[in-house]
């Protein structure tokens, strides 16, 4: 099976980038690509235990409830295909453009975030403490603080690495107040670059490159003649299987797609101790990486996996957690590889009511940059992969919004969860506020 990186490694990774732009641009003259000087930005916020904001386990949780109905509605269209997606680097960006949105605009796009009712200082502060939280800042705090509690030479594993950036042509300005909430909130950096040549382009696919440890080299071909700025984000997680499966147990065998059987590899987990969920409708199991956080594998009874996906909610999601308990039994899940190929999301994001792609209103006029110009989103696009294997998991997906002037009882008995028709699978990892943020979701149709 063909590597994306390192075999026992997870890579999953996002790319978002959106073009801001606006009517009859003017031309600039070329410049150094430099990053912008600013205040440093304050710490990440660290969840209190204990703590409740309402405002704030409302944003948090909705993060996952906005990653359900996306998949939802794009796994619709998949046609008995595989499908994965990343959600929540969707999520991500879009949170953050809330402070840019205007007031006539913002209730609906916080609505669609699944934020509804809450301010922009909710989601900020949601968002750092997601970011705190999913890039383990409180195993550092404590390696630093508390280096009674890890052995000596001890280093805290980061798997997960999300990085922010927003690119500003040389003929505009960011707005200081954006800027200054993006790097304190989201750790995002504003860079200058020149949008009327190719040196834009080429600094947005470096810096891709750079936080994606060499997986995703190029993203823009070119910007749209309007675009202004670009704003980024890469996600990267790479780690191992805390059990990894025996290759020796790796048998060959039929696994019934929906277009007809086919040949496919399955991996082997049986024993005591497993955690194990059922009830009428679907069987499901964690798989839990070295790290923390894991893949859930959900395989539906009737099997109709995109049923199952389309149906699922964070609350559900949920109850599947809360109600797993150890258990005997065996799960043969085979070795597979899934790519999405580019998905188009602008039509998706506007059913579900993200207002920033009405070039009419312009939402995003006067909450980005300095200069008076109608600035919206024009297109939205993501293309994903993810592969599985004994040691670990691989998975990449890429981004990219243009914005221009645009319960059974469990069963007493040893159970068997043979994955050999579609199934679906949701990789997570853990938050505070909003529990296990779902990172990317799918299904198997065909190994």
């Amino acid at each position: 099976m063909k590597r994306i990186r390192m075999i026992a490694l997870i890579a999953g990774l996002l790319i978002g980038v959106m073009l801001v732009g606006y009517v009859n641009v003017m031309a600039s003259p070329p410049n150094d690509l430099t990053e912008m000087p600013g205040t440093p930005a304050r710490n990440l916020i660290a969840p209190a235990f204990g703590e409740q904001n309402p405002g704030i386990i409302t944003a948090a949780s909705g993060a996952n409830d906005f990653a359900f109905r996306l998949s939802a509605l794009l796994a619709k269209d998949e046609g008995g295909e595989n499908f994965v997606v990343s959600p929540f680097s969707v999520w991500l960006p879009l949170a953050a453009l809330v402070n840019a949105t205007d007031e006539i605009n913002r209730p609906a796009l916080l609505e669609a975030l699944g934020a509804s009712g809450i301010s922009a200082d909710d989601i900020n502060a949601a968002a750092s403490r997601m970011l705190y939280d999913l890039t383990n800042q409180r195993e550092k705090d404590s390696f630093g603080l508390n280096r009674q509690f890890y052995p000596e030479g001890h280093e805290v594993n980061d798997p997960l690495k999300i990085a922010n950036a927003i690119f500003v042509d040389i003929g505009v300005t960011i707005k200081q107040s954006f800027a200054q909430t993006f790097m304190d909130y989201y750790r995002g950096s504003v860079i200058n670059a020149d949008f009327r040549s190719d040196e834009a382009a080429d600094a947005v696919n470096k810096w891709a490159s750079d936080n994606t440890d060499g997986l995703i080299d190029r993203i823009i071909e070119e910007f749209d003649e309007d675009a202004v700025a670009a704003i980024a984000n890469a996600i990267y997680f790479s780690d191992a299987w805390a059990w990894e499966f025996d290759l020796n147990k790796t048998t060959e065998d039929v696994f019934r797609s929906p277009s007809g059987e086919t040949a496919a590899f399955y991996m082997l987990r049986e024993g005591d101790g497993l955690t194990y969920y059922e009830d009428e409708l679907v069987q499901a199991m964690p798989l839990f990486f070295a790290n923390g956080g894991g893949m859930y594998v959900l395989l539906p009874k009737d099997g109709d996996a995109v049923g199952l996906l389309t149906s699922m909610t964070n609350d559900y999601f949920g109850q599947i957690q809360r109600d797993s308990r150890m258990a005997s039994g065996k799960l043969l899940l085979p070795r597979f590889t899934v790519e999405s190929g580019i998905m188009p999301l602008k039509d998706v994001l506007e059913s579900m009511g993200v207002p920033l792609f009405n070039g009419e209103t312009a939402p995003l006029t006067g909450g980005l940059i300095e200069e008076s110009l109608r600035v919206w989103v024009s297109d939205a696009v993501q293309k994903a992969v993810i592969e599985v294997d004994e040691k670990g998991t691989t998975a990449a997906a890429v981004t990219v919004m243009q914005i221009v002037g645009t319960s059974l009882p469990m069963p007493t008995e040893p159970f068997e969860m043979i994955c050999d028709r579609p199934f679906v699978f949701i990789l997570y990892r853990h938050t505070h506020d909003g529990g296990s943020q779902a990172l990317f979701t799918g299904i198997v149709n065909r190994p």
